[in-house]
């Protein structure tokens, strides 16, 4: 088809400039589109869209039903569950207020059993305290008659005794307070044991014994005593020595002899003193030699060291002069008697002052 021609008009050049008129071709064509209305596709589209809108609608008009019974459910359920929340929390508060209830209730037995708590360690604390006043008291008083004991018998076994038990129950309470006390004790036991003391008891029982045998020592002039034991014979082993070996006669002139040499006794004496004394004289000697040592025996009792000293001595110089020291039990009754002199010698007992102090520092509670 050929393009319809344009039929306008145009302005010659250098005319005046105006908008450009339309054609008569545009014109007829207008009026035919007017004229025969829509296309059948437009038509069918708008049907189509019009269809997919409905269709459309539908779903969605299903989807909100379902949105909606969903929310209605969810709401429904949010309900529920806020009830329930609801029940909860009413729950919850009466379990608190009992909760608080009970918990000012056990405040109330707490605060109550920790001042029962600090009355008992109150107590206890008292009792101890107590207890270890009445040891320290109980300790002291056993030590001080102890050392007073001491004092009069010459010995230190009683009052190493004393501190012996103090130690032990010291280790047995084991209280930091009493430790310097324990020290104390310690040191006192060691210096004690390390002291040489003279041991009276053991000297009183020498001083007996040498009183008893001052009765049983021969004096220089005391005639010999006869040995009546004879020494055994010798018997020849055949029969018929036996028979000839002593007869009658032979005993009869052995009696005889024996008798004739107990009259005469040959012996030196080279203290003139001793042989001079009467058969009267000996009883004096022996109870003025036992007066002597039972005055010794009381010096020692008063811890008069000086006078059993003297005594002793004056002992020593007696039974070497008036008494025979060649036979054993004089030898044995002298070195006794030297025994004593050289053991009775003036040591004083060692104090326990270290302990005292301890016990008195104790006992002012410092």
């Amino acid at each position: 088809m050929k393009p319809e021609q344009d039929d306008t008009y145009q302005l010659p050049p250098g005319g005046p400039k105006t908008e450009p008129l339309v054609s008569a071709s545009e014109l007829n064509r207008a009026d035919r589109v007017h004229v025969t209305g829509p296309s059948p596709w437009w038509m069918r589209s708008i049907g189509v869209l019009a269809v997919v809108g409905v269709v459309g609608s539908g779903l969605m008009w299903v989807k909100l039903s379902g949105i909606q019974e969903q929310l209605a459910r969810q709401s429904a359920d949010s309900g529920s569950q806020a009830t329930q929340a609801r029940m909860t929390s009413k729950q919850a508060e009466e379990l608190a207020r009992e909760t608080a209830a009970r918990l000012s209730v056990t405040d109330a037995k707490l605060s109550e059993v920790a001042l029962q708590r600090s009355q008992l360690e109150e107590l206890m604390q008292s009792l101890s305290r107590s207890r270890d006043e009445n040891l320290v008291v109980d300790i002291e008083s056993a030590i001080r008659l102890a050392q007073q004991q001491a004092q009069l018998t010459g010995s230190v076994q009683p009052l190493l005794a004393a501190l012996n038990s103090a130690e032990q129950r010291l280790i047995k309470v084991a209280q930091p307070r009493l430790a310097p006390v324990l020290r104390a004790v310690t040191r006192d036991m060691e210096r004690i044991k390390a002291t040489a003391v003279a041991d009276t008891p053991a000297l009183l029982f020498k001083l007996d014994e040498l009183v008893r045998a001052v009765d049983r020592l021969p004096l220089l002039n005391a005639v010999g005593v006869v040995n009546t034991e004879k020494p055994p014979q010798v018997v020849p082993a055949t029969s018929w020595a036996k028979a000839i070996s002593m007869g009658w006669w032979e005993k009869v002139m052995s009696d005889v002899w024996d008798d004739a040499k107990n009259l005469i006794r040959v012996s030196r004496i080279d203290k003139p003193e001793a042989s001079m004394l009467a058969p009267d004289q000996s009883y004096f000697v022996r109870e003025n030699l036992k007066l002597r040592l039972l005055n010794a025996r009381l010096g020692l009792l008063a811890r008069h060291f000086d006078v059993v000293q003297s005594d002793m001595k004056q002992a020593n110089d007696d039974l070497a002069q008036y008494f025979d020291m060649q036979t054993r039990q004089g030898q044995t009754t002298l070195a006794l008697a030297r025994e004593v002199l050289a053991q009775s010698k003036q040591i004083e007992i060692p104090r326990v002052d270290d302990t005292i102090a301890a016990l008195t520092t104790a006992a002012a509670g410092r």
